[in-house]
């Protein structure tokens, strides 16, 4: 028999197969080892094959549409409702296989290679990043047993490493001198690294034509017009800019019941990376042009400084993915489309 649905369940080493056919019954329950997942797959007549959004789902999702499959991922929280009783590898198997058939699931785009190349690069700017932060606080919490201090913020840290590099300055022993020497080395070849990746995304921004139409919108640099084509891709997957930045978490959480509306903060759910990056955006723009542009004043007259922050971070969202689908350039408010070339 001929299976028409396939849960897979993935992992590192052992993965569990479940499939059924266009009735819902069973076909095949199998264990594959990681070197046996592509040779069955080949011998497999094309069916639909579900998958968790998880670590190794996009590549494996591309290797499996080679052999004619149509594959689809789903977030796991999805998935989860469809598990019976205990939590191993075979009823999560049947689960995905299960949820893989509801009409109403809402599935994953898969990533391209160079979508993942270019989120890896985000990824470790994002380690560098900590990474320059644990080195600063440490100089500074070292430092200060020595009683020497300085403002709070990076751009103070200068102030330290100039007391470290005179030799003049007797408050710090030798041996202490040489070691935190080491930490400055460390933090100034982080912060060359992190300038190499942010050239490189600006080079990436200006070569790629959805990035320079991002680029446009007030609140969107280079680093968060990548992040966003790569991590987003099509952006039609999204019925409109509302559904984008609910699935930023930047809409209120709901706890509605008996016809009465409960909303709390931000849900925060999605990737809290493109979410901070929007939210960083929007304060660069609220702080530049909060007085002077009548939305954000009259925003900023009736909300805190931070609820308006997200509330722009919102429109941001919902700006980026209609210039996304729209393949047009922001209009500022007032300002008439241009006709368009005969």
């Amino acid at each position: 028999m001929t299976a028409a649905f396939i849960g897979l369940d993935l992992a590192k080493s052992v993965f569990q197969v479940h499939g059924v056919d266009v009735h819902g019954k069973v076909v095949t329950t199998k264990r594959l080892r990681r070197d046996a997942m592509l040779v069955f797959f080949a011998t497999l007549t094309p069916c639909v094959v579900g998958m968790e959004a998880c670590a190794g789902s996009h590549f494996w999702a591309r290797e499996i549409a080679r052999f004619g499959h149509t594959v689809r991922l789903m977030a796991p929280q999805y998935v989860r409702p469809y598990v019976k009783r205990h939590k191993t590898d075979r009823a999560d198997a049947e689960a995905i296989c299960e949820a893989v058939q509801r009409p109403s699931m809402r599935f994953v785009p898969v990533k391209t290679e160079q979508q993942q190349g270019t989120l890896v690069v985000h990824r470790v700017r994002e380690v560098l990043g900590a990474q320059k932060t644990q080195v600063i606080n440490a100089l500074r919490g070292h430092l200060a047993e020595f009683g020497i201090v300085a403002p709070q913020g990076a751009g103070k840290v200068a102030e330290l490493t100039a007391v470290l590099a005179d030799p003049e300055d007797t408050r710090i022993p030798a041996l202490a001198r040489e070691v935190l020497q080491g930490l400055v080395d460390h933090l100034r070849d982080t912060e060359r690294r992190v300038g190499e990746l942010d050239a490189r995304l600006a080079e990436q921004a200006k070569a790629d034509e959805v990035c320079r139409r991002l680029m446009t919108v007030p609140g969107i640099g280079p680093v968060t017009a990548t992040a966003l084509a790569a991590t987003i891709g099509d952006a039609t997957v999204f019925a409109s800019g509302r559904h984008l930045a609910a699935w930023l978490g930047l809409v209120p959480r709901q706890h509605s019941s008996g016809g009465k509306e409960r909303l709390g903060g931000i849900s925060k759910a999605g990737d809290g990376y493109l979410r901070r990056m929007l939210v960083n955006g929007a304060r660069t723009v609220m702080r530049w042009q909060g007085k002077t542009a009548p939305w954000l004043a009259g925003l900023l007259s009736r909300r805190p400084f931070n609820v308006a922050v997200v509330a722009l971070a919102n429109k941001l969202a919902r700006t980026a993915w209609a210039v996304m689908t729209r393949g047009e350039d922001y209009r500022r408010p007032g300002t008439a489309a241009e006709p368009a070339a005969a």
